[in-house]
């Protein structure tokens, strides 16, 4: 059974912009917080925003502050990540998450989407 499932990938140029959006199975939206990790080309699973369970918060990774933005929307039970500026190092795969708690350490969230793929060229 597939709870989380993402959309919006794609490819685009240097400095361009994408939007992926996450819906959530409801049973498992309320309650939990949100957010994306990203795994680049050879190396590990990183954490890259976070958004608490009202929104009240939100948490990004050094290398993407300024330029991603997460947010939740309640109503359509969907996680999103704007992303602007991107860059060619921001090339991965994209996967959102919910449980954990306010740290970005894989093992600790408990559902995973199955990933959608952001390639950014030069």
């Amino acid at each position: 059974q597939v709870h989380l499932t993402e959309s919006g990938g794609g490819s685009v140029q240097d400095g361009g912009s994408l939007r992926l959006s996450c819906v959530v199975s409801a049973h498992i939206y309320s309650g939990r917080n949100l957010g994306w990790f990203r795994q680049r080309p050879g190396l590990e699973r990183e954490g890259v925003a976070l958004v608490s369970v009202d929104s009240s918060y939100t948490k990004y990774a050094d290398s993407v502050k300024g330029r991603f933005v997460i947010s939740r929307d309640s109503y359509k039970k969907t996680v999103y990540l704007q992303m602007n500026d991107l860059k060619p190092d921001d090339t991965a795969i994209y996967s959102c998450v919910a449980g954990g708690d306010w740290q970005f350490k894989p093992s600790m969230f408990s559902y995973w989407g199955q990933g959608t793929q952001v390639t950014v060229s030069s």
